[in-house]
Protein backbone atom coordinates (compact mmCIF):
# COMPACT_ATOMS: atom_id res chain seq x y z
CA UNK A 1 0.00 0.00 0.00
CA UNK A 2 1.60 3.24 -1.17
CA UNK A 3 0.60 6.83 -0.31
CA UNK A 4 -0.50 7.39 -3.90
CA UNK A 5 -2.76 4.34 -3.74
CA UNK A 6 -6.35 4.41 -2.56
CA UNK A 7 -7.50 3.60 0.96
CA UNK A 8 -10.45 1.44 1.82
CA UNK A 9 -13.26 3.03 3.80
CA UNK A 10 -12.11 1.84 7.22
CA UNK A 11 -8.50 2.87 6.77
CA UNK A 12 -9.61 6.26 5.45
CA UNK A 13 -11.83 6.80 8.48
CA UNK A 14 -9.10 5.77 10.91
CA UNK A 15 -6.56 8.03 9.18
CA UNK A 16 -8.97 10.97 9.35
CA UNK A 17 -9.59 10.24 13.03
CA UNK A 18 -5.85 10.10 13.80
CA UNK A 19 -5.36 13.48 12.09
CA UNK A 20 -8.29 14.99 13.98
CA UNK A 21 -7.10 13.65 17.35
CA UNK A 22 -3.47 14.63 16.82
CA UNK A 23 -4.41 18.15 15.74
CA UNK A 24 -6.50 18.50 18.89
CA UNK A 25 -4.03 17.06 21.41
CA UNK A 26 -0.51 17.22 19.90
CA UNK A 27 -0.01 13.72 21.37
CA UNK A 28 0.71 10.55 19.34
CA UNK A 29 -2.49 8.58 18.83
CA UNK A 30 -2.78 4.92 19.85
CA UNK A 31 -5.39 2.24 19.26
CA UNK A 32 -6.79 2.48 22.81
CA UNK A 33 -7.45 6.20 22.42
CA UNK A 34 -9.25 5.64 19.14
CA UNK A 35 -11.46 2.81 20.39
CA UNK A 36 -12.32 4.61 23.64
CA UNK A 37 -13.09 8.05 22.18
CA UNK A 38 -14.51 7.20 18.76
CA UNK A 39 -17.18 4.81 17.57
CA UNK A 40 -15.05 2.82 15.14
CA UNK A 41 -17.15 -0.33 15.38
CA UNK A 42 -14.11 -2.63 15.54
CA UNK A 43 -11.86 -4.05 18.26
CA UNK A 44 -8.70 -2.45 19.55
CA UNK A 45 -6.70 -5.27 17.94
CA UNK A 46 -8.23 -4.50 14.56
CA UNK A 47 -7.44 -0.83 14.99
CA UNK A 48 -3.83 -1.72 15.87
CA UNK A 49 -3.54 -3.74 12.66
CA UNK A 50 -5.01 -0.91 10.60
CA UNK A 51 -2.63 1.60 12.18
CA UNK A 52 0.30 -0.69 11.38
CA UNK A 53 -0.80 -0.97 7.76
CA UNK A 54 -1.26 2.80 7.49
CA UNK A 55 2.26 3.22 8.84
CA UNK A 56 3.60 0.67 6.38
CA UNK A 57 1.86 2.57 3.60
CA UNK A 58 3.55 5.83 4.57
CA UNK A 59 0.48 7.61 5.96
CA UNK A 60 1.54 7.48 9.62
CA UNK A 61 4.81 7.46 11.53
CA UNK A 62 5.63 6.26 15.04
CA UNK A 63 7.89 8.74 16.91
CA UNK A 64 8.93 6.10 19.47
CA UNK A 65 8.50 2.34 19.63
CA UNK A 66 6.10 2.50 22.56
CA UNK A 67 4.26 5.60 21.34
CA UNK A 68 1.18 5.97 19.22
CA UNK A 69 1.26 7.25 15.65
CA UNK A 70 1.23 10.70 14.10
CA UNK A 71 0.39 11.66 10.50
CA UNK A 72 3.19 11.85 7.94
CA UNK A 73 3.27 14.41 5.14
CA UNK A 74 1.53 11.84 2.94
CA UNK A 75 -1.10 11.26 5.63
CA UNK A 76 -1.83 14.96 5.93
CA UNK A 77 -1.91 15.29 2.14
CA UNK A 78 -4.41 12.46 1.79
CA UNK A 79 -6.50 13.97 4.56
CA UNK A 80 -6.56 17.43 2.97
CA UNK A 81 -7.16 16.23 -0.58
CA UNK A 82 -9.58 13.37 0.00
CA UNK A 83 -10.92 13.06 3.54
CA UNK A 84 -11.31 16.54 5.01
CA UNK A 85 -14.81 17.93 5.28
CA UNK A 86 -15.12 21.62 4.30
CA UNK A 87 -15.84 23.91 7.23
CA UNK A 88 -18.06 26.96 7.29
CA UNK A 89 -16.82 29.91 9.30
CA UNK A 90 -19.03 30.93 12.22
CA UNK A 91 -21.19 34.04 12.14
CA UNK A 92 -19.13 35.77 14.84
CA UNK A 93 -15.84 35.27 13.03
CA UNK A 94 -17.32 36.47 9.74
CA UNK A 95 -18.74 39.55 11.42
CA UNK A 96 -15.42 40.35 13.07
CA UNK A 97 -13.52 40.09 9.80
CA UNK A 98 -16.04 42.29 8.00
CA UNK A 99 -16.18 44.94 10.72
CA UNK A 100 -12.44 45.14 11.34
CA UNK A 101 -11.62 45.57 7.66
CA UNK A 102 -14.42 48.06 7.22
CA UNK A 103 -12.97 50.22 9.99
CA UNK A 104 -9.45 50.20 8.51
CA UNK A 105 -8.12 53.29 6.75
CA UNK A 106 -8.68 53.76 3.02
CA UNK A 107 -5.00 53.40 2.17
CA UNK A 108 -3.80 50.18 0.55
CA UNK A 109 -0.97 49.42 2.99
CA UNK A 110 -3.14 50.06 6.05
CA UNK A 111 -5.89 47.73 4.84
CA UNK A 112 -3.37 44.97 4.07
CA UNK A 113 -1.70 45.40 7.46
CA UNK A 114 -5.02 45.23 9.30
CA UNK A 115 -6.05 42.10 7.39
CA UNK A 116 -2.73 40.48 8.33
CA UNK A 117 -3.02 41.31 12.03
CA UNK A 118 -6.61 40.09 12.11
CA UNK A 119 -5.79 36.80 10.40
CA UNK A 120 -2.88 36.17 12.76
CA UNK A 121 -5.13 36.66 15.80
CA UNK A 122 -8.01 34.55 14.50
CA UNK A 123 -5.81 31.70 13.24
CA UNK A 124 -3.44 31.73 16.23
CA UNK A 125 -0.63 31.24 13.72
CA UNK A 126 1.64 33.39 11.60
CA UNK A 127 -0.29 35.23 8.90
CA UNK A 128 1.33 36.90 5.92
CA UNK A 129 -0.25 38.75 3.04
CA UNK A 130 1.43 39.73 -0.21
CA UNK A 131 0.63 43.11 -1.64
CA UNK A 132 -1.16 42.89 -5.02
CA UNK A 133 1.10 41.17 -7.56
CA UNK A 134 2.93 43.91 -9.34
CA UNK A 135 3.31 42.24 -12.69
CA UNK A 136 -0.42 42.79 -13.11
CA UNK A 137 0.03 46.53 -12.60
CA UNK A 138 0.33 48.99 -15.43
CA UNK A 139 3.14 50.93 -17.05
CA UNK A 140 3.11 54.61 -16.08
CA UNK A 141 6.16 56.10 -17.73
CA UNK A 142 9.75 55.69 -18.77
CA UNK A 143 12.41 58.38 -18.67
CA UNK A 144 15.58 58.02 -20.76
CA UNK A 145 18.25 60.25 -19.22
CA UNK A 146 21.35 61.27 -21.23
CA UNK A 147 24.64 60.99 -19.36
CA UNK A 148 27.15 61.09 -22.23
CA UNK A 149 27.04 60.48 -25.98
CA UNK A 150 27.14 56.71 -25.40
CA UNK A 151 25.67 56.20 -21.92
CA UNK A 152 22.37 56.90 -20.22
CA UNK A 153 19.89 55.73 -17.58
CA UNK A 154 16.41 54.34 -18.18
CA UNK A 155 13.90 54.74 -15.33
CA UNK A 156 10.67 52.72 -15.46
CA UNK A 157 7.75 53.50 -13.14
CA UNK A 158 4.57 51.42 -12.73
CA UNK A 159 1.17 52.32 -11.32
CA UNK A 160 2.14 51.40 -7.76
CA UNK A 161 5.21 53.57 -7.87
CA UNK A 162 7.74 50.79 -8.40
CA UNK A 163 10.79 52.13 -10.25
CA UNK A 164 13.74 50.38 -11.85
CA UNK A 165 16.82 52.30 -12.90
CA UNK A 166 19.02 50.71 -15.54
CA UNK A 167 22.30 52.07 -16.87
CA UNK A 168 22.83 51.47 -20.59
CA UNK A 169 25.84 51.80 -22.88
CA UNK A 170 25.67 52.27 -26.64
CA UNK A 171 28.02 51.52 -29.50
CA UNK A 172 27.08 54.74 -31.32
CA UNK A 173 26.49 58.30 -30.19
CA UNK A 174 23.05 59.57 -29.23
CA UNK A 175 21.95 63.04 -28.15
CA UNK A 176 19.73 64.03 -25.22
CA UNK A 177 16.94 65.17 -27.55
CA UNK A 178 16.68 61.73 -29.13
CA UNK A 179 16.30 60.10 -25.72
CA UNK A 180 13.60 62.59 -24.77
CA UNK A 181 11.70 61.93 -28.00
CA UNK A 182 11.93 58.19 -27.43
CA UNK A 183 10.69 58.54 -23.85
CA UNK A 184 7.70 60.58 -25.01
CA UNK A 185 6.84 58.15 -27.79
CA UNK A 186 6.99 55.14 -25.46
CA UNK A 187 4.87 56.88 -22.84
CA UNK A 188 2.17 57.59 -25.41
CA UNK A 189 2.31 54.09 -26.87
CA UNK A 190 2.56 52.13 -23.60
CA UNK A 191 0.82 54.37 -21.05
CA UNK A 192 -1.50 52.44 -18.71
CA UNK A 193 -0.80 49.14 -20.47
CA UNK A 194 -0.42 46.13 -18.18
CA UNK A 195 3.29 45.46 -17.73
CA UNK A 196 2.79 41.82 -18.66
CA UNK A 197 1.20 42.85 -21.99
CA UNK A 198 4.10 44.99 -23.24
CA UNK A 199 5.87 43.19 -26.10
CA UNK A 200 9.22 43.68 -27.79
CA UNK A 201 7.39 44.63 -30.99
CA UNK A 202 5.84 47.64 -29.22
CA UNK A 203 9.25 48.99 -28.27
CA UNK A 204 10.90 48.24 -31.59
CA UNK A 205 8.08 50.01 -33.45
CA UNK A 206 8.59 53.22 -31.45
CA UNK A 207 12.34 53.18 -32.10
CA UNK A 208 11.81 52.57 -35.82
CA UNK A 209 9.27 55.37 -36.19
CA UNK A 210 11.78 57.83 -34.73
CA UNK A 211 14.54 56.41 -36.96
CA UNK A 212 16.79 55.79 -33.98
CA UNK A 213 19.44 53.10 -33.54
CA UNK A 214 18.13 49.58 -32.87
CA UNK A 215 20.33 49.29 -29.79
CA UNK A 216 18.14 51.87 -28.05
CA UNK A 217 15.29 49.40 -28.28
CA UNK A 218 17.49 46.87 -26.55
CA UNK A 219 18.23 49.38 -23.78
CA UNK A 220 14.51 49.98 -23.24
CA UNK A 221 13.72 46.25 -23.19
CA UNK A 222 16.47 45.66 -20.65
CA UNK A 223 14.98 48.37 -18.43
CA UNK A 224 11.51 46.79 -18.68
CA UNK A 225 12.93 43.37 -17.81
CA UNK A 226 14.67 44.89 -14.81
CA UNK A 227 11.42 46.50 -13.67
CA UNK A 228 9.58 43.21 -13.93
CA UNK A 229 12.36 41.41 -12.07
CA UNK A 230 11.87 43.80 -9.16
CA UNK A 231 8.14 43.23 -9.04
CA UNK A 232 8.00 40.53 -6.35
CA UNK A 233 5.44 42.06 -3.98
CA UNK A 234 6.25 43.18 -0.48
CA UNK A 235 4.78 41.16 2.35
CA UNK A 236 3.02 42.08 5.58
CA UNK A 237 3.39 39.49 8.37
CA UNK A 238 1.86 39.20 11.83
CA UNK A 239 1.57 36.61 14.58
CA UNK A 240 5.09 35.21 14.77
CA UNK A 241 4.66 34.92 18.55
CA UNK A 242 1.91 32.34 18.02
CA UNK A 243 4.47 29.86 16.70
CA UNK A 244 6.26 30.03 20.04
CA UNK A 245 3.09 28.81 21.77
CA UNK A 246 2.96 25.61 19.71
CA UNK A 247 4.44 22.49 21.39
CA UNK A 248 6.33 21.65 18.17
CA UNK A 249 8.50 24.73 18.61
CA UNK A 250 9.75 24.56 22.19
CA UNK A 251 13.21 23.80 20.78
CA UNK A 252 14.77 27.26 20.67
CA UNK A 253 17.29 26.29 18.00
CA UNK A 254 14.50 25.21 15.71
CA UNK A 255 12.56 28.39 16.42
CA UNK A 256 15.57 30.60 15.69
CA UNK A 257 16.13 29.02 12.29
CA UNK A 258 12.44 29.37 11.42
CA UNK A 259 12.30 32.99 12.54
CA UNK A 260 15.41 33.79 10.53
CA UNK A 261 13.76 32.40 7.41
CA UNK A 262 10.50 34.22 8.07
CA UNK A 263 12.40 37.49 8.16
CA UNK A 264 13.46 36.90 4.56
CA UNK A 265 10.48 38.11 2.56
CA UNK A 266 11.67 36.35 -0.58
CA UNK A 267 11.41 32.97 1.17
CA UNK A 268 7.82 33.67 2.21
CA UNK A 269 6.99 34.87 -1.30
CA UNK A 270 8.51 31.73 -2.85
CA UNK A 271 6.22 29.60 -0.66
CA UNK A 272 3.12 31.00 -2.34
CA UNK A 273 4.36 32.12 -5.77
CA UNK A 274 2.91 29.12 -7.60
CA UNK A 275 -0.46 29.68 -5.90
CA UNK A 276 -0.46 33.14 -7.49
CA UNK A 277 -0.08 31.53 -10.89
CA UNK A 278 -2.86 29.03 -10.26
CA UNK A 279 -5.16 31.67 -8.72
CA UNK A 280 -6.73 29.06 -6.41
CA UNK A 281 -6.57 28.06 -2.73
CA UNK A 282 -3.66 25.77 -1.92
CA UNK A 283 -2.11 23.85 0.96
CA UNK A 284 1.59 22.98 1.18
CA UNK A 285 2.63 20.48 3.81
CA UNK A 286 6.04 19.87 5.37
CA UNK A 287 8.64 18.93 2.77
CA UNK A 288 6.44 20.43 0.04
CA UNK A 289 7.59 23.85 1.24
CA UNK A 290 11.02 23.05 -0.14
CA UNK A 291 12.93 24.44 2.86
CA UNK A 292 14.55 21.95 5.24
CA UNK A 293 14.18 24.19 8.29
CA UNK A 294 10.44 24.46 7.62
CA UNK A 295 9.71 20.75 7.26
CA UNK A 296 7.56 20.81 10.42
CA UNK A 297 5.36 23.59 8.99
CA UNK A 298 2.48 23.90 6.57
CA UNK A 299 1.03 26.88 4.75
CA UNK A 300 -2.56 27.54 3.69
CA UNK A 301 -2.94 30.12 0.92
CA UNK A 302 -5.96 31.80 -0.65
CA UNK A 303 -5.84 34.48 -3.39
CA UNK A 304 -7.60 37.83 -3.13
CA UNK A 305 -8.36 40.34 -5.85
CA UNK A 306 -7.45 43.98 -6.23
CA UNK A 307 -9.20 45.55 -9.18
CA UNK A 308 -9.88 43.51 -12.30
CA UNK A 309 -6.55 41.78 -12.66
CA UNK A 310 -4.21 42.27 -9.70
CA UNK A 311 -3.80 39.28 -7.40
CA UNK A 312 -2.40 39.05 -3.92
CA UNK A 313 -2.08 36.05 -1.62
CA UNK A 314 -3.34 35.67 1.93
CA UNK A 315 -1.52 32.90 3.83
CA UNK A 316 -1.38 31.19 7.21
CA UNK A 317 1.86 29.50 8.27
CA UNK A 318 1.86 27.11 11.21
CA UNK A 319 2.73 23.59 12.33
CA UNK A 320 1.77 20.63 10.13
CA UNK A 321 -0.57 19.79 13.01
CA UNK A 322 -3.00 22.55 12.03
CA UNK A 323 -6.80 22.50 11.65
CA UNK A 324 -6.70 22.70 7.86
CA UNK A 325 -10.46 22.93 7.27
CA UNK A 326 -10.91 25.80 9.71
CA UNK A 327 -7.89 27.71 8.46
CA UNK A 328 -8.99 27.36 4.84
CA UNK A 329 -12.41 28.68 5.81
CA UNK A 330 -10.83 31.53 7.76
CA UNK A 331 -8.44 32.47 4.95
CA UNK A 332 -11.22 32.26 2.35
CA UNK A 333 -13.56 34.52 4.32
CA UNK A 334 -10.72 36.98 4.94
CA UNK A 335 -9.77 37.00 1.24
CA UNK A 336 -13.38 37.58 0.22
CA UNK A 337 -13.78 40.52 2.60
CA UNK A 338 -10.35 41.93 1.74
CA UNK A 339 -11.15 41.87 -1.99
CA UNK A 340 -14.38 43.73 -1.32
CA UNK A 341 -12.68 46.26 0.96
CA UNK A 342 -9.91 46.97 -1.54
CA UNK A 343 -12.44 48.20 -4.08
CA UNK A 344 -12.54 51.40 -2.00
CA UNK A 345 -8.88 51.96 -1.14
CA UNK A 346 -6.57 54.73 -2.21
CA UNK A 347 -3.19 54.09 -3.81
CA UNK A 348 -0.50 56.52 -2.70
Amino acid sequence: MKPEGGLDKRKAYILATVVYEYVATAEPVGSNTLTQKYNLGVSSATVRNELAELEAGGYLVQPHTSAGRVPSDAGYRTYVDELMQPETLGVEDRRRIRDDLRDASRELDEVIDEATRLLGRLSNNLAFVTKPQLDTQSFKHIQMIWLSPRTGVAIVVTSLGVAAQTLFELATDVDADSLTRLSNALNVRLGNRAMRDIRELDVRAAVEELQLADELGGAVLAALRSARANEAPSIAASGTQHLLDQPEFHDLRKVRSILRIIEEQKTLYDLVADAMTNDAPSVKIGAELGVDEMSDLSVVTVPYRFGESAIGMLSILGPRRMPYARLLALASASAENLSERLSDVEIR
